[in-house]
C-alpha cells in the first residue's frame, strides 16, 4: 500500500518545498518548476495505466496520449524560453505562468488519463494563486476566517502544508477506490476465464 502512495506523496511534498522555495525566490525556482514537469509526467504515465486498464482502453492509444499531452507542454516551455516570453516578464510573473501551465495540464491529465491527479491539480492551482497574489489574497482571508486562523496572511505556508494534506488525504480516497475497481476487475477476468475453461 506504501508504495502505490509513494507517487502522491512525492508529488505534493515536492510542490510544498518548491512552494516554499518560490515564497523566497521567485527568479531562483524556475527551472526547478520546469524540471518537475517531466516527474509529474512520469508519474501520470506510471499511475495512469491502471485507471487505462479499468477503462478497457487500448495500451497504445494510452501512451500516445500520453506523449500528446505532456509533449505539449513541453513544447509550450521551450518555445515560451526560446522565443522571448521568458525574458519579456519579469521571474514572478513567468513563475506563476509556469505553475498555472502545469497546474491545468495536470488537471487535463486528471480528466482524461489519470483521476488520481485531480486534488493535486487543484493544490498547485491554489499554490499558483497563492504566489500570484502574496498580498491581501482573498482565499487566506476565507481560509483564516472559516478555520479560526489568526494572521492568516503571514502563515501562507502553513496553510499550503494544511491544503496538501487535504489534497493527498482525497488522492488516496481515490487511489483506495481505483484499487478496489482494479482488484474487482481481475477477479472477475478470472472468474470468466475459469467457466471458460
Amino acid at each position: 500500500m506504501l508504495l502505490s502512495l509513494l507517487p502522491q506523496i512525492v508529488l505534493f511534498v515536492s510542490a510544498v518545498v518548491l512552494f516554499w522555495l518560490s515564497q523566497n525566490d521567485m527568479a531562483g525556482t524556475i527551472e526547478y518548476w520546469e524540471y518537475f514537469v517531466a516527474v509529474i509526467a512520469a508519474i501520470s504515465l506510471i499511475s495512469g495505466w491502471s485507471q487505462s486498464y479499468l477503462s478497457n482502453e487500448v495500451r497504445a492509444w494510452y501512451l500516445i496520449k500520453q506523449v500528446i499531452h505532456w509533449g505539449a507542454l513541453f513544447t509550450l516551455l521551450y518555445v515560451a524560453n526560446n522565443q522571448g516570453l521568458r525574458g519579456a516578464i519579469d521571474a514572478q510573473q513567468y513563475t506563476t505562468i509556469v505553475i498555472y501551465l502545469i497546474a491545468f495540464t495536470t488537471l487535463l491529465a486528471a480528466i482524461h488519463l489519470d483521476f488520481k491527479l485531480f486534488f493535486f491539480s487543484l493544490f498547485l492551482v491554489f499554490c499558483a494563486y497563492l504566489l500570484a497574489v502574496p498580498a491581501d489574497n482573498a482565499v487566506l482571508l476565507y481560509i483564516g476566517e472559516t478555520f479560526g486562523i489568526d494572521g492568516a496572511q503571514s502563515k501562507t505556508l502553513s496553510i499550503s502544508i494544511g491544503v496538501a494534506v487535504v489534497g493527498f488525504i482525497a488522492s488516496t480516497f481515490v487511489l483506495l477506490s481505483m484499487r478496489g475497481a482494479l482488484l474487482t476487475k481481475r477477479i472477475g477476468a478470472k472468474r470468466k476465464e475459469a467457466e471458460a475453461a
